[in-house]
């Protein structure tokens, strides 16, 4: 099975390593500095999981892509998508099967419409990593896990292939025959916890800690479960329970990576987690006045950061 790895950030890195060094076919699709770094230095991880630094990893730049790949995986931010369509195009055949890992739900829409829905699987997954000054990826919790399913909910003979092949690197891997639902439960938690700590700029145990604090989260999550119901898939039983607990944790140092990128002055994807749900609350007459006040929040912001 050929597995092509778009990007080799702190995502794609990190599981597109782990199947390298299970000896899986793998090879990553990355931009001119990327494909340096990792021809000088190697693909280095550094995890609670254990480390590796595989030397030379095959890469591959879009102006040379020509052949085609059995599985796309692609783990790009969604202000990037555009672009990483364009640059693995050429590696979609009749058969490959594309297996996004962005937030929200957007982008099904959108490579749907580029490739066909037959080929787009659902996917996320949850991992705490990043790249650190010496463009290692490093896993700052040992965490981790990747989801895949075919969006109808059956067990597909690929999906098992798929599944047989990540299973054999990937600690946390497994296919899903409720990948809709697990991608909508991401979602929730994901919106409510970007939303939150990015307009109060800081964690939630500080949220907490301050006046409404307690009631202002909760106020957020059921926001973004009523959009989530009003779409068919309501969040609920253990993760729902989880969720809350994380977003009620007295003292919680947890922020989004949302908040973490405004800090750094990044840009975020305020149009991909916050307005699409919006967008899906209006359409279901669901009021979201919390949700509605994080999204200028963050428009400002990229209004700001534009000028």
């Amino acid at each position: 099975m050929r597995i092509l790895v778009v990007g080799a950030g702190a995502i794609g890195g990190y599981f597109g390593g782990r199947l390298l060094q299970a000896g899986r076919d793998v090879t990553f699709l990355v931009r001119p500095r990327r494909a340096g770094e990792l021809a000088s230095a190697g693909l280095v991880i550094k995890s609670p999981n254990g480390d590796v630094t595989l030397k030379n990893p095959p890469t591959v730049q879009a102006d040379a892509l020509k052949d085609k790949f059995d599985v796309v995986l692609l783990s790009c931010k969604a202000f990037d998508l555009d672009d990483a369509i364009k640059s693995f195009a050429p590696a979609v055949g009749p058969n490959t099967a594309i297996i996004p890992m962005l937030n929200g739900m957007k982008h099904l829409d959108i490579l749907d419409q580029k490739f066909g829905k037959e080929r787009v699987l659902g996917g996320l997954c949850a991992i705490a990593a990043t790249l650190n000054e010496k463009r290692e990826v490093v896993q700052l919790q040992p965490m981790q896990s990747l989801n895949y399913g075919e969006r109808d909910g059956k067990l597909s003979d690929r999906v098992k292939a798929i599944d047989e092949a990540f299973k054999s690197g990937i600690n946390g891997a497994a296919a899903s025959q409720n990948i809709m639902q697990d991608m909508w439960e991401k979602w929730v938690f994901l919106s409510s916890l970007a939303a939150s700590t990015s307009l109060m700029r800081t964690s939630v145990g500080n949220i907490l800690a301050a006046p409404g604090g307690r009631d202002f989260l909760l106020g957020m999550l059921d926001e973004t479960s009523a959009i989530a119901t009003a779409a068919g898939y309501p969040p609920g039983g253990s993760f729902f329970e989880r969720v809350k607990g994380n977003l009620t944790a007295e003292g919680s140092p947890m922020t989004a990576s949302m908040f973490r990128d405004i800090k750094a002055g990044l840009p975020v994807e305020a149009d991909h987690v916050i307005g699409d749900l919006i967008a899906r609350a209006d359409a279901a007459k669901v009021p979201v006045p919390k949700l509605r006040i994080a999204y200028t929040h963050l428009k400002a912001y990229e209004k700001q950061r534009a000028g």
